[in-house]
């Protein structure tokens, strides 16, 4: 059995080492290159000494923060919802099907839609706003990204409302609890684990946006992941992008490590829940 067990395990430990591992260590080790393969520090120090670099970092945490927030705010009535619907599993699918679609193709729909003569735009005429700039703006970029997102952002949060045991809920009511103060002290406090898990799945993507800042923000948006394309295609400075990719990277565990689901012995998380009723 052991023996079978370690047979099974060997393609999924290759897998780790190349796909994984190895392109990790390989950006880590560029980050101390230079131009003629030399070992050093002036990739580190010129990131960290640019007000340019310290700026677009803000920049790419700013955003992130502001999408996760926008998508959080959406995602959780919707998911709540969805899980007092009769036909949830229908519902559910009809949210995760936009993400089956390309992302491309998503990205150069919505140019047709905020463009100057998009349909947005045309409707404004109609109304009599005029045609306004929607496209290539911080709110176009915002709204695409958050669009794009939220269905990572609904899938842990519904599953975690799921889990949830209904006479939790009921011995709620019992105490004499309000539908608001069982929500706020009995669904939300149990659904926090599902919160984090879509925190870190929209968050993370959002760190390292780039296709979506050129065609949708029109480079007025610059993030770390803009940075990593212009140093690795354009300007051919492998080893300021793989600095980057490794501030990229280290951004991505520290929010990993403050997300992380934080797991208690036994039933002690689901009976405070219950006892901050009384």
């Amino acid at each position: 059995m052991k023996q079978t067990r370690i047979t099974y395990s060997v393609p999924y430990v290759l897998w780790l080492v190349f796909f994984v591992l190895a392109p990790v260590l390989l950006i880590v080790y560029q980050s101390f290159t230079n131009g003629s393969g030399q070992f050093t520090l002036e990739n580190y120090q010129a990131y960290f000494s640019s007000s340019t670099y310290l700026k677009m970092t803000f920049n790419s945490v700013f955003y992130a923060f502001i999408i996760t927030m926008a998508v959080l705010l959406i995602s959780y009535p919707t998911a709540y919802l969805l899980s007092k619907t009769k036909h949830k599993q229908l519902w559910l699918m009809l949210i995760i099907l936009p993400t089956w679609i390309n992302l491309l193709l998503k990205a150069y729909a919505f140019i047709g839609i905020f463009s100057q003569n998009g349909s947005i735009n045309h409707f404004l005429s109609f109304i009599g706003i005029g045609k306004q700039q929607i496209l290539f703006t911080d709110f176009s970029f915002i709204f695409v990204a958050a669009y794009i997102e939220i269905p990572f952002m609904v899938m842990p949060i519904f599953n975690a409302l799921e889990e949830i045991n209904p006479s939790l809920i009921s011995a709620s009511h019992d105490l004499g609890a309000n539908r608001w103060q069982t929500f706020q002290r009995v669904i939300f406090p149990l659904s926090l684990n599902g919160v984090r898990s879509g925190v870190q799945a929209v968050f993370i993507p959002s760190l390292s946006l780039f296709m979506l800042t050129r065609l949708i923000g029109g480079n007025r948006v610059i993030t770390l992941g803009t940075a990593i394309e212009q140093h690795f295609l354009v300007t051919q400075n492998w080893g300021m992008g793989s600095t980057i990719g490794v501030v990229l990277i280290v951004a991505m565990v520290i929010i990993m490590i403050l997300t992380g689901e934080k797991r208690k012995k036994g039933g002690r998380r689901h009976e405070k829940a219950t006892h901050k009723v009384v």
